[in-house]
This record gives structure tokens, sequence and C-alpha cells, in this order.
């Protein structure tokens, strides 16, 4: 069965997440539902990262098993009629050899998060930032950010209902960054967990309002304790950017 390796995009505002779940809207059970209408066939989609309800993504990727050989721009294009009215696209289509799988091939995964640091109300982007109305150093945050790069129990960091065999994550980028208004957080690790980019942004944003240093931040990352942590970030400012393999 020829495998396709597929990069996804979409806004995860009406999905309860990625993974299929029972009587709910979900990306993963949209992409299966296009699949049947265009091949007829039932398909698992395996996807490199399981977003949360709410969360985006702009370089998703997933693998499938199709019964025959079509052309990848074929499938793409036969997925983007069959996905409307859905917000998901199938960017690009490719066949793979049946040793890639999206999740366990892949060696970085990259996520930005978006804060818009402004008073007034979101219109454009109600629902891809979090808007946040005090102003905030994004400088001071970068700094603060460099302490938890490097291979540490993030424990504090981890949801409580987290399924990782070990809190323990080798963080290899957090930036922070400003453009006008917009705060950009950008990171990457081969993986993360739950809740782990949310809840670093959350704790970033409590030094850029001024009331953590970076000792604090770094004090609570050493604690390897969740009510340590600051508040978590919304997740509609978070994007799974890109995968890397």
């Amino acid at each position: 069965m020829p495998r396709y390796k597929l990069t996804i995009e979409y806004d995860g505002t009406p999905y309860a997440g990625w993974q299929i779940q029972a009587d709910q809207e979900t990306v993963q059970g949209a992409l299966a539902q296009a699949f049947r209408r265009f091949c007829g066939e039932d398909v698992h989609v395996a996807g490199a990262g399981r977003t949360d309800a709410g969360v985006h993504a702009t370089g998703q990727v997933a693998h499938v098993d199709l019964s025959r050989h079509w052309r990848s721009d074929t499938v793409r294009d036969a997925m983007t009629a069959q996905l409307r009215p859905h917000p998901i696209a199938v960017l690009s289509a490719e066949e793979v050899p049946d040793s890639f799988d999206a999740r366990f091939s892949a060696t970085k995964r990259h996520y930005l998060y978006r804060i818009v640091n402004r008073r007034p109300d979101l219109a454009l982007d109600r629902d891809r930032a979090w808007r946040i109305p005090q102003k905030l150093d994004a400088h001071a945050m970068h700094e603060a950010a460099q302490r938890l790069l490097g291979k540490h129990d993030f424990s504090t960091f981890r949801a409580a209902e987290c399924q990782a065999a070990s809190p323990l994550k080798t963080l290899d980028q957090l930036d922070v960054s400003r453009s006008g208004n917009e705060i950009r957080v950008v990171t990457s690790a081969r993986s993360f967990l739950h809740h782990q980019v949310r809840s670093m942004v959350g704790s970033l944003m409590r030094v850029g309002e001024g009331r953590w240093s970076a000792d604090d931040l770094e004090a609570a990352l050493k604690a390897a304790d969740r009510t340590r942590c600051g508040p978590m970030a919304p997740a509609a400012g978070l994007y799974l950017a890109a995968v890397s393999y």
C-alpha cells in the first residue's frame, strides 16, 4: 500500500483537537471523512503532533496509507475539494517509503505562540492570538527564556494528565521577539510534554509584566512542581509551525 506524507494547515478553533473523539469534531476525523469521500477507503491519518482543542497548525505533518497509487497533486487537490467547508488545507502530498512515520520519524517539532500586546480587543486575530493589554518587556522574556534551554525535568510545565513516560525533555530553542504590538515566542524540541509550550509562555508572561525575574523562572523550573507554574496561556495563540525529519 503506498504511503503519503501530508503537510496540513488548519484553524483549530472549531475542533476538539487533532485526535478523533466520539461525538466531537476533530481535525483527524475531518481528514478521515474527506479521504472516505475521495477514494472510498476508511484510513487512519497519523499525525506528528496531537494538538489540543483550539490550537492551530501551519505545518502539521501526517501520513496515510492508500490501497492504490495516486499522483501526489491529485491527492492534494482531491483533499482540497473534499475538505470544504472545513478550515483545513492539505498544502502538499508526497509518496514516501513505508518506513516513514509522521510521529516517530520526526527529529524536531517547531511551535509558534502569538501574543498581541495591546489594549483594544482583537478583531482579525480573535481566536488566533492571546491579547494581553498590559505592556510586556519582550527582551526580558527572551533573556529569561534562555534559562529553560537544554535537558531538564519540565514537570513544572507539564499537564496533570500528561501521558509521557518521563518529564525529561531537551529544549533546543525558545526565542521571544517583538514586532510592533505582536510578540512571537518560537520554540523547538524533538518532543514536548502535554501543555508544555502554553505553560512556558504563561510563565514568560509573568516575566514580561515584571512580576517574575529570570531567577524566578529558573527556580520554578528547578522546583519540578506544577503549582510553581505561571498561568497557562490560552490555546488560541499556539501554532504547530513545522516538523523536521
